[in-house]
């Protein structure tokens, strides 16, 4: 699957928003991916996960024993990605403000763990993603996600597989260009639900 069929996916889906809007990272932005809308079809969110499935066979080269995602986001593509590697999918919850595992989720020592998320943009979720697994004793073989915002600029501690990769302008709220500044904001993450 290359961009532009990535790209048509979630137009399709009505997944890919015009406006304002800000980024659980905090960041301002004119578009929105919504990977749930683009994951709620099944026969969607097979053709995509298969094909980021592909893509992490192909260059992680290490065994993967599980898949770990950080809630909300990570969720469908991550248990996806799980079901095309045929290894358990657990998942990350915010407690406090911070991942943690719940549900009697629990990385066994040693265990080399894949990373799954929607859409990276900063790699703030990523790297406390990170954080939580190497605290359960996992071993970070990598990460994988559907749409890197961060063309490639992103500083994670592990590589970063992506389907494919989308430059979307982010702005810190001081610096919203005019053309945003009369729209108002939507906030659509999961971040800070209250």
């Amino acid at each position: 699957m290359n961009k532009e069929d990535v790209i048509r996916e979630f137009k399709d889906a009505g997944a890919l928003l015009e406006g304002h809007f800000i980024l659980s990272s905090g960041l301002h932005s004119s578009r929105y991916l919504q990977c749930a809308l683009a994951l709620s079809e099944p026969s969607r969110a097979k053709r995509l996960s298969d094909s980021l499935g592909k893509k992490i066979i192909e260059n992680i080269k290490s065994k993967i024993d599980i898949v770990v995602s950080p809630a909300m986001g990570g969720l469908i593509i991550g248990h996806e990605i799980a079901r095309y590697l045929d290894v358990p999918s657990i998942f990350l919850e915010r407690v406090n403000g911070k991942f943690d595992l719940r549900r009697g989720f629990r990385i066994k020592p040693g265990a080399n763990c894949l990373l799954v998320e929607d859409i990276v943009t900063t790699g703030l979720s990523s790297n406390e993603s990170i954080d939580v697994i190497k605290g359960h004793g996992g071993n970070i073989i990598g990460e994988a996600c559907l749409i890197d915002r961060s063309s490639g600029k992103v500083n994670l501690e592990t590589q970063l597989i992506s389907l494919t990769s989308i430059h979307i302008p982010t702005f810190d709220k001081d610096e919203i260009p005019e053309s945003l500044k009369n729209i108002p904001a939507i906030k659509p993450g999961s971040r800070n639900i209250s």
